[in-house]
């Protein structure tokens, strides 16, 4: 196998293991956050995504969304569609493998989870069991 193969097969295999493992965002999402940080007058690049849960909600946890300037000494980092995104380790615990996207229909708009480590969910979606 040549180095270019061996390269090709690296990069394959990273990009498996970025979509199993992480946390993603679809374009939606992603654009709904560029417009976000377009409006406060911030840069995608010097901008993080932070993720989140906190103790709360009708099924015990609740999504957390904001946007940071710095990471954490610990923060978990990543990257979907251009956004950087930030999640704290005891979070990462609970999302992992979350995608988020954004829907925009007639009942209301916002960020959607879909969170492979949720037992349970509450009917608007802003809150889990684990």
């Amino acid at each position: 196998m040549g180095v270019s193969e061996q390269a090709s097969k690296a990069n394959r295999a990273e990009t498996e293991r970025q979509q199993e493992f992480g946390i993603h965002l679809t374009e939606r999402a992603a654009e709904e956050v560029r417009s976000i940080l377009q409006k406060q007058n911030l840069s995608v690049e010097a901008t993080f995504l932070r993720v989140a849960v906190k103790g709360g909600g009708c099924s015990g946890f609740s999504y957390v969304l904001d946007l940071a300037q710095q990471a954490g000494r610990h923060d978990n980092q990543s990257q979907s569609h251009g956004i950087r995104i930030l999640c704290d380790p005891k979070s990462y615990l609970y999302l992992n493998g979350t995608t988020i996207d954004f829907q925009d229909e007639l009942m209301g708009r916002g960020f959607v989870f879909s969170n492979p480590n949720a037992t349970g969910s509450c009917g608007c979606g802003a809150s889990f069991s684990a």
